[in-house]
């Protein structure tokens, strides 16, 4: 396990939409490289950034057509090494986005698959052994190459599927086994990409898509499990300070199966959602924990939660969000202030935490946007980083024409330069809660978490952390508990007051106090 994940902070980064160098109207590498500082002044010890493979951009860099080459519009490989360097000597660590279950249909190794004459690549994406044939429980794409089959795709008709291999085999004409030379190949040349990148100077990798390597496999997926446990063992011989974060949101499986910690996503009916997402299917209204109409329930998140902590205690860490490119900002559903609360408490958790570009500031998911790259209903959440009250906001110098995606031009568009000198602002109450944790181990990745006063649809949830109890009430309404500690307030959102025999929490008030 790497020391360094115990402390980490993780700052996820778009990397069209972050800082653009060139005026060219796209984020690039030597635009991330100049915000270093401001990513260091949050907090953040950790980057986790978004593809930068060369791609033909059909979803967003997902599509990957050459894993060893840095696309052209975010700068070259020189660059890429020298943010390496340059952020590792202000201590911050690169995670790259790997994207281990498929290509883009422009990649060379599929260029050579399609070809009716066999080669070492046939064998590399998944092929029916006959244009006829094209099982409906499966996506494939039929009858537009030389070659006489159907190719799967995982998910947009662009991403050919790689080959792991099938668990169960119901088609042995043309499903292989895991086994099966032409599936370890291409295993092996998941480790030779990862190599390159690590010898280059990147310090893990965030894995896209963990779960889905071995085809039709259900429940605890032992056979891509043993894949990930192979790559494990190749990181702990050669590259021990190396991390892989996992998007596979199940992490006593994932984390059984080598990596060091996993998302915890916004899937239905899960913990995450519980807290941040849930609503009536019905009505539509909010029944979130963190929302402030108070209809939330913790327990129904605690009994997911607790057990994943028991069950990955000692092994990894679970990697609580406050977003990601894929979700909806939190403030598409929450207030400025219902947000602060719900990100501070992000980072009061056990596990490494990671904070998605501008939701420090507290930017918005802008509505109604064309879809951009596949990006459909999550392009709201991808638009450019707000910096200051320059043209566009300080992402760009291009025309607004020519920008990636149109930058927020509301009267209340929130930027950097409008809260850095504000002492409540989103942006330093961020701040003050990631210091806050790096200065107490107690509030680490490790720490322990105990569950102090939880009750069904009842508020304020009051958890412990070794020497600090964290009390949250999201709701509009004053809220008290039993209490019995003597306690200092060492970080406050609203306020909070012990009278000794119970602590009452004024309405949307989160507290740290630490125990006498």
């Amino acid at each position: 396990m790497p020391d360094w994940l115990k402390d980490a902070v993780f700052y996820e980064i778009y990397p069209q939409t972050y800082c653009d160098s060139n005026g060219d109207g796209i984020g690039d590498i030597n635009g991330i490289i100049s915000k270093l500082d401001y990513v260091k002044s949050l907090g953040c010890n950790a980057i986790w950034l978004n593809p930068v493979y060369d791609s033909p951009f059909m979803d967003a860099g997902y599509d990957v057509r050459n894993y060893y080459k840095v696309a052209e519009r975010y700068g070259t490989n020189d660059d890429l090494k020298r943010l390496f360097e340059i952020a590792h000597k202000k201590d911050i660590k690169i995670l790259l986005d790997l994207v281990p279950g498929h290509t883009s249909d422009q990649n060379e190794w599929f260029r050579q698959s399609k070809k009716a004459e066999m080669n070492e690549y046939s064998g590399r994406y998944i092929w029916t052994d006959s244009v006829w044939e094209a099982p409906p429980q499966y996506k494939f794409l039929c009858g537009i190459t030389d070659r006489d089959g159907n190719y799967m795709v995982n998910f947009f008709s662009s991403q050919p599927a790689l080959n792991y291999g099938f668990n169960n085999i119901t088609h042995p004409a043309w499903q292989k086994s895991p086994s099966d030379p032409d599936c370890i190949a291409t295993v092996e040349a998941l480790k030779d990409i990862m190599r390159y990148w690590l010898d280059m100077g990147c310090d893990g990798f965030r894995v896209d898509m963990a779960d889905s390597l071995v085809k039709n496999e259900d429940g605890e997926k032992p056979e891509t499990c043993k894949i990930w446990k192979n790559v494990r063992e190749m990181l702990d011989k050669d590259y021990p300070d190396a991390a892989i974060i996992s998007e596979w949101c199940n992490p006593k499986v994932s984390i059984g199966a080598g990596f060091h910690s996993d998302f915890y996503l916004d899937h239905d009916n899960n913990g995450y959602r519980i807290l941040f997402r849930e609503k009536d299917n019905k009505t539509g209204e909010c029944k979130a924990v963190f929302a402030k109409n108070g209809k939330g329930d913790i327990t129904k998140f605690l009994d997911e939660y607790i057990d994943d902590l028991k069950g990955t205690k000692g092994k990894g860490y679970i990697s609580f969000i406050t977003c990601n490119h894929d979700t909806p900002r939190m403030t598409k559903m929450f207030t400025p202030l219902e947000a602060k609360i719900a990100y501070s408490f992000v980072f009061l958790t056990p596990g490494v935490p990671f904070l998605y570009y501008g939701d420090e500031i507290g930017m918005s998911f802008m509505e109604g946007l064309k879809s951009k790259e596949g990006g459909y209903s999550r392009t709201g959440t991808r638009t450019p980083m707000q910096w200051d009250s320059s043209e566009n906001h300080g992402f760009s110098t291009a025309s607004s024409d020519k920008l990636y995606l149109p930058v927020d031009t509301s009267e209340n568009a929130v930027t950097v330069e409008s809260q850095i000198d504000d002492p409540d602002s989103m942006l330093n109450t961020i701040k003050r809660v990631i210091a806050l944790r790096h200065e107490n181990k107690d509030l680490q990745a490790d720490g322990d978490f105990e569950v102090v006063y939880a009750k069904k649809n009842t508020y304020p949830f009051i958890f412990k952390r070794g020497k600090f109890l964290i009390a949250v009430n999201p709701t509009e309404k004053e809220q008290s508990a039993p209490f019995t500690f003597e306690c200092d307030p060492v970080f406050n959102i609203g306020k909070s007051c012990d009278n000794g025999k119970k602590l009452t929490m004024m309405p949307q008030s989160l507290s740290v106090l630490k125990i006498k």
